[in-house]
């Protein structure tokens, strides 16, 4: 039987426990990091959330890996709450289910993305475009 990405998608979030963009700033002020997987033009499009770290989708699991070469300082080990985001909420699923994958347990994504957080009216820096 052929999948989907839908099905792949499905599975994804099956073992997510995503959060909406409330939750995600009240972890973020416990601790939690939230990490714009978007693309430069995107952000400077839509606008981008202050604070965020930005790792762009094709690098996030070297970047926060805490057993990788290419880890960030804040990839201290695989305890860390990482929220990942995107433009809506798509490919912050695959992300974050990647992330579960090479051990990082508290990896999740923000229901809805980027969209949802500044429909919630949380503070967004403007784009360039």
């Amino acid at each position: 039987m052929t999948r989907t990405i839908d099905d792949v998608l499905a599975d994804a979030r099956a073992r997510l426990r995503r959060v909406g963009p409330q939750e995600a700033a009240d972890l973020r002020d416990k601790g939690a990091i939230l990490v714009d997987t978007r693309p430069q033009w995107q952000r400077d499009t839509e606008g981008s959330l202050p604070g965020a770290l930005l790792i762009e989708r094709n690098h996030i699991e070297w970047r926060l890996d805490p057993t990788s070469d290419a880890r960030i300082p804040e990839a201290v080990d695989h305890d860390v709450t990482w929220i990942v985001l995107c433009s809506e909420g798509y490919s912050s699923s695959l992300a974050a289910a990647s992330l579960q994958d090479i051990g990082l347990h508290n990896a999740t994504d923000l229901d809805g993305g980027f969209q949802a957080w500044k429909a919630a009216g949380l503070p967004v820096d403007p784009g360039i475009s």
